[in-house]
């Protein structure tokens, strides 16, 4: 259940409900809706909504993979070289635009960020990194097994933080380098889990690095799945230890700065686990 009346993250889709079991004989009806990325880019209706097409729609085409069920709707994926008909009134358009959109319902968009981290594996994995084979799709679980060698390959899911630095009734907030899709938007130190690390060591590391400072009493927060970058988010919130003075990485970030609750400006949207840890302190519960 949400801290915060009126924020809704991405997965908190109630009273319907992610059923992600791997089904494989699953056939697509005329109604189900069926993803088709293309490089960066997925294919949308391009007037109010942008929601995806449905298997009638694009054709009844083949190479449709079962993804996962919301409520009593059931998605696809379109895989392989299988060209499907364009309906009229759908074009392709980039991915990071997608959030952009203020008009589709909240299920529509987590199932589009949860097949996107789904395609990107099946995208990346159609050889074997063991012996170099084409893989096939398993035949009882959602799994990619080698055509030669009987490699699994399972999909793959990267641990990552977020932090809400805390000092004097202030939390740090951050800006990204240009090169992020999201720079314009505050946000809180995140990065990801590295080889033997542990969250906290993570939170440690990540704050260390991205404005010099060290942190004591982390304490996680909540979770959030974030299939754009296959991740699942560890929130937390810890307080500063020492001296306040930031040393900002110049690559990561534009902007590190001590805000007061009045100063938080929140995200247009209200999905992700930066936003509602922002939220939170603006609205001064407990961290």
């Amino acid at each position: 259940m949400n801290c915060m009346k009126g924020y809704a993250m991405l997965q908190d889709i109630a009273p319907k409900k992610l059923d992600n079991q791997y089904k494989p004989s699953a056939e697509p009806t005329d109604e189900s809706v069926v993803f088709v990325f293309k490089d960066r880019n997925v294919l949308v209706r391009q007037d109010e909504g942008k929601l995806f097409p449905t298997f009638a729609q694009l054709g009844r085409p083949e190479g449709c993979v079962y993804l996962f069920t919301i409520g009593k709707k059931a998605f696809f994926l379109l895989l392989g070289n299988a060209e499907p008909v364009i309906p009229d009134g759908f074009d392709f358009e980039p991915i990071k635009s997608i959030r952009q959109n203020k008009e589709a319902k909240l299920p529509s968009f987590y199932a589009f960020y949860t097949a996107l981290h789904l395609y990107g594996w099946y995208r990346t994995n159609r050889f074997c990194g063991v012996c170099g084979h084409p893989t096939v799709l398993d035949t009882k679980e959602r799994a990619l097994r080698c055509s030669a060698c009987n490699h699994v390959i399972y999909p793959r899911i990267n641990p990552a933080i977020i932090v809400g630095v805390l000092h004097d009734d202030k939390i740090l907030l951050t800006r990204y380098a240009s090169s992020h899709n999201d720079a314009t938007y505050y946000a809180l130190i995140a990065g990801f889990t590295e080889i033997g690390e542990t969250f906290e060591e993570t939170v440690q590391r990540e704050v260390a690095e991205e404005v010099g400072l060290k942190v004591k009493n982390i304490r996680y927060y909540k979770s959030q799945p974030w299939g754009s970058a296959a991740d699942i988010l560890a929130g937390f919130y810890c307080d500063l230890d020492g001296d306040d003075k930031i040393q900002m990485d110049h690559e990561e970030l534009s902007r590190a700065f001590w805000a007061k609750p009045e100063d938080v400006v929140l995200q247009p949207d209200d999905w992700s686990l930066t936003n509602e840890m922002m939220a939170r302190f603006k609205d001064g519960q407990p961290c």
